[in-house]
């Protein structure tokens, strides 16, 4: 019997907005202290926006509109619907006509990809692939990975096999495949703020797997984000503060799939054995940056970078900074 393996990553940040209480994630709107607040799942993460608008009912519509809007542009990123456009990019090694939206992020990750060295890349699919296979099978042991299915997989990776632009969308290598899990949450976060600033909305928080805040609280004052290891812990370890920005967060506490947690989902492109295939140096990492986009991919590429490496390239990164949890559950923060 095989064990079924979850990718959802377990980010553990909670909302401690001032007035507000914690609810329970479910489908739907409840009116609180002012605010409209709709919860529910988007590409396998619960999701949530506190929305202040003087419309009540204006509100409700622009929060039915925000729902399609997120079901239309899952069908586009969805790892795991047959039918959206990256699980049919997968399954032919290419895609016709691609929407817009697909080509602008494949667009932005071809930058975090150059920037990161490569340690930013989609193309890990096919790593992940094969170890959720492996650690699928009954008993599985870590020292019994094949070396020659491994390097098969990894032999896969590599953004520069992409092709792409409004056309048409190649893998220029058979058995190519893209996740875009590290950073489509961010990217469709982005949109829905968009949509919601173009509809004239302010003091409003808005988290789909990745924060994003227009301005600040109706209070004037900051939005506060509790920070924890994984979504069951009682108490965040960590208060960070958004204003009109982003907040992501990267734990290799959260999936693994080994019980030893040698190997979880932020996978390692440039791995050069079994040791180093996933990340290790941090039990976690928040990146705070002006867009949800940025924040969700560098909150994947960092955790496979020490902190040097990490304080070199917020150098061109402006207003981002990084919070993080080491290996010995030491609070860091990293800034250029």
């Amino acid at each position: 019997m095989t064990r079924p393996l979850n990718r959802r990553r377990f980010i553990g940040i909670s909302c401690a907005a001032a007035g507000l209480s914690l609810l329970p994630f479910h489908a739907g709107a409840t009116v609180q202290k002012d605010a409209l607040i709709w919860q529910g799942y988007a590409l396998g993460a619960p999701v949530k926006i506190i929305l202040h608008h003087p419309d009540r009912q204006a509100a409700e519509a622009l929060l039915r509109q925000v729902r399609a809007e997120i079901a239309r542009l899952e069908g586009i990123f969805s790892l795991y619907r047959p039918d959206s456009e990256l699980a049919t990019l997968n399954r032919s090694g290419a895609l016709v006509s691609p929407s817009p939206e697909l080509v602008e992020l494949l667009e932005k990750c071809r930058g975090f990809w150059e920037k990161s060295g490569g340690l930013f890349d989609p193309t890990v699919q096919p790593l992940w692939a094969y170890l959720a296979q492996h650690f699928s099978a009954e008993h599985p042991q870590a020292s019994s990975l094949s070396s020659p299915a491994l390097q098969k997989a990894q032999a896969l990776i590599g953004f520069d096999g992409v092709r792409f632009n409004e056309d048409r969308i190649i893998f220029t290598r058979p058995h190519m495949a893209m996740t875009l899990n590290g950073v489509a949450q961010g990217y469709i976060t982005d949109l829905i703020t968009q949509l919601l600033a173009d509809h004239g909305v302010t003091n409003t928080l808005i988290n789909l797997g990745e924060y994003r805040t227009l301005e600040n609280r109706p209070d004037g004052h900051p939005w506060q984000i509790g920070i924890a290891d994984l979504e069951t812990d009682p108490q965040p370890d960590e208060m960070l503060e958004l204003s009109g920005n982003a907040l992501a967060t990267s734990g290799s506490v959260g999936f693994r799939f080994d019980p030893a947690g040698r190997f979880n989902h932020l996978l390692n492109p440039k791995a050069t054995s079994e040791n180093n295939l996933s990340a290790s140096l941090y039990q976690r990492l928040t990146v705070i940056a002006p867009d949800a986009t940025a924040a969700d991919a560098w909150a994947t590429a960092f955790s496979l970078m020490d902190e040097n490496s990490i304080a070199a390239i917020l150098k061109d990164l402006p207003a981002t900074t990084v919070h993080l949890k080491t290996a010995s559950g030491a609070l860091r923060k990293v800034s250029a």
